[in-house]
C-alpha cells in the first residue's frame, strides 16, 4: 500500500524527489502519512479534496483483505 501511494503522489506533483510516504501500522488501523511539497499539496488534494478522496478510496480497495481500518493523511 506503500508504493501504491508513493506512485499515485509523484504521478501528480511536479517535485516527486520531494514525495515521502510513512506507514504506522496499529492494532486496529494502519495509518499512511503523505508528505509533498509545500506548492505540491494543492495537486494531491484537488478541488473541493477530489483526489485526496480518490487516493483513500484506491487504498481502501487495494487493502480490501485487510481487516483493518486504512487512514490516508496528506501533510
Amino acid at each position: 500500500m506503500k508504493e501504491l501511494v508513493e506512485i499515485l503522489a509523484k504521478a501528480l506533483v511536479d517535485k516527486p524527489e520531494a514525495v515521502e510516504v510513512k506507514l504506522t501500522e496499529k492494532e486496529k488501523s494502519i495509518v499512511i502519512e503523505l508528505r509533498v511539497a509545500a506548492e505540491d499539496v494543492g495537486k494531491v488534494i484537488g478541488k473541493h479534496g477530489r483526489i485526496a478522496r480518490a487516493i483513500r478510496q484506491v487504498v481502501k480497495a487495494a487493502a480490501a483483505h485487510s481487516r483493518k481500518k486504512i487512514v490516508v493523511e496528506i501533510l
